[in-house]
């Protein structure tokens, strides 16, 4: 028997797909990955970017970046290994160029940023903070501290939250703030709590886990740079892990989460751990269409399950799993 929303009246219904980047609607929860897409360029001759929820930006510094030697991309088994080295031209170029085309093609940005010292988040936010057309900004704070002998801001509560601070001190209150974090840490749920408490509007999760591969002929590091960031597949079970126990913690706070998702199931089962929003990154590379198949895939898996709205299924698995006798309409199961 079809389920209450594949039919009314013979028609097909449609799930309400929309869902809030902390005060911001969008109309689903479908976002590109930063580093994926470049400003979204490259996509559109593939699909209309302002149809998926959010083009999140490569993340851009205040200065031109050559980025690290090649080789600095690998193929490892269900995943890849990066090191470009946050490659850019810098925020006047992405505010005279990418930015505007990304407004002219009605897509909404979210502006990944990433800097070397607290002043350097706090300038970019400043200038974001000046510019118009800006819907969020992720603050990537998995990159290393050179005031603090090169610790990952990431990984210590203390500098994540003193960039968060600066961040949200020099941005217009209206645009939010997401901080991105680190997998590589022993606690996620602590340095989540240092970000919100410091005045992050929302988290995005996982950033790429430290990861290095030998060559079987060389017998030497593949990457030029010895090691990188491990995304796609192989990451997922860890993503969904992270949106999981942070979402449990801070039930209100906002999540995009991240992480090896192919398909509208794996969005979904980010979304069930508590992600309101996710995004495509690894996947694009073999299907540039990724970001609209995976929303229809997402959209199919919640009707074929009776559900009206996606945002009622945000964080349903911590639910069920407190409550493992709860009757589920069964189009759920």
């Amino acid at each position: 028997m079809p389920g209450p929303r594949e039919r009314q009246n013979g028609l097909a219904m449609a799930v309400d797909m929309r869902t809030r980047l902390a005060h911001v609607e969008l109309p689903n929860p479908i976002l590109t990955a930063s580093g994926c897409a470049g400003s979204g360029r490259e996509l559109a001759q593939f699909f209309d970017v302002a149809k998926i929820g959010a083009v999140v930006t490569k993340s851009v510094m205040l200065a031109p970046r050559a980025g690290r030697p090649t080789p600095r991309m690998a193929e490892t088994p269900s995943g890849m290994l990066n090191s470009i080295g946050l490659q850019g031209p810098g925020i006047d170029a992405f505010l005279q160029r990418d930015l505007p085309w990304l407004l002219s093609r009605g897509a909404r940005a979210v502006v990944s940023i990433a800097g070397g010292t607290v002043d350097e988040y706090a300038e970019l936010a400043a200038r974001l903070s000046d510019a118009s057309g800006v819907t969020a900004v992720e603050v990537n704070i998995s990159c290393p501290n050179v005031e603090d002998r090169g610790q990952v801001f990431a990984c210590d509560p203390g500098a994540a939250a003193a960039v968060i601070e600066a961040v949200r001190g020099r941005l217009r209150y209206d645009i939010p703030v997401f901080a991105k974090l680190s997998p590589d840490v022993t606690d996620i749920v602590a340095i989540a709590g240092a970000c919100v408490s410091a005045g992050a509007d929302g988290l995005s999760m996982i950033n790429t886990l430290l990861g290095m591969a030998i060559d079987r002929h060389t017998l030497r590091p593949v990457l030029a740079g010895t090691t990188g960031g491990l995304s796609g597949p192989a990451i997922r079970p860890v993503a969904v892990r992270c949106v999981w126990q942070v979402h449990e913690a801070f039930p209100d706070v906002p999540v995009i989460g991240m992480g090896g998702v192919r398909t509208g199931w794996d969005a979904l089962e980010l979304i069930l751990a508590g992600a309101a929003m996710v995004s495509v990154g690894t996947a694009i590379f073999h299907d540039p269409s990724a970001c609209p198949r995976i929303a229809r895939e997402l959209e199919e898996e919640l009707a074929s399950r009776g559900v009206e709205r996606l945002a009622d299924v945000i964080g349903l698995a911590h639910e069920t799993s407190r409550r493992p006798g709860r009757k589920l309409s069964p189009n759920l199961l």
